[in-house]
């Protein structure tokens, strides 16, 4: 199992890419995220595919739906072998304590952790879908109640890291995307830092796409985050 703080977003249509990309990387320098676009075309051979060749897992799929079908299908991902997975917070406290007691309580069980608001969304969006109060308030609340319902940590903002790293210990985990190297361009994320200012900020791991996968040389890509961490 890989000890980088890295996750890289395969972020392709096709197996055939996505795998592609794969073959560049060192499983021992970074873990992979696979979501909904790649996991609907090429379904979970892609995910047994990455895992035998010595990957570290995480599936994007932000479960969200009534407790007993989000329990079920934590159940069949944790069976693909990932390393973590995650749920929306906003299915609430009965759909996540579901999910983390059906994936039980051995030493390699998957992690799992919730979604608490998209780092696409803008306050405008925010107050489009009314929801009400400030949206750093609604994710300080949303990350203590998946914490209360035994989750392993969040997906969030690095621009909110620090207030929830205050908020919680650091064995409750922060993955952080919208995560952009010095240099790199915003695309369609609002909420975005850099790598070094995301770990000082309380981020346990970054999910980085763009700024490796559409590099000439992903590898030196990932090399060159690495040292800017060291």
């Amino acid at each position: 199992m890989s000890d980088s703080k890295i996750i890289v977003a395969l972020d392709y249509p096709t197996a055939n890419a996505a795998l592609m990309l794969a073959q560049q990387l060192d499983p021992q320098r970074c873990r992979l995220k696979i979501g909904k676009e790649l996991f609907t075309r090429s379904g979970p051979a892609v995910v047994e595919t990455l895992v035998k060749q010595g990957f570290d897992i995480f599936l994007d799929l932000k479960y969200h739906d009534i407790p007993h079908t989000v329990a079920k299908a934590c159940v069949a991902a944790a069976d693909l072998g990932v390393w973590m997975m995650n749920v929306h917070s906003l299915g609430g406290g009965a759909m996540m304590a579901a999910a983390r007691e059906a994936i039980g309580n051995a030493t390699d069980r998957p992690r799992l952790i919730a979604v608490t608001l998209l780092t696409s969304m803008d306050q405008n969006t925010f107050e489009q879908i009314g929801l009400q109060g400030t949206m750093t308030e609604t994710v300080l609340r949303l990350a203590k109640l998946a914490e209360q319902s035994g989750l392993d940590g969040v997906v969030c903002s690095a621009q909110e890291a620090t207030k929830l790293r205050i908020q919680h210990e650091q064995k409750f985990q922060l993955i952080t995307p919208g995560i952009r190297p010095i240099g790199s361009t915003q695309d369609d994320q609002h909420r975005t830092m850099t790598p070094t200012e995301a770990i000082a900020a309380g981020s346990s791991y970054l999910v980085i796409g763009r700024p490796i996968t559409a590099a000439s040389d992903p590898m030196a890509a990932l090399e060159s985050i690495e040292q800017s961490l060291a």
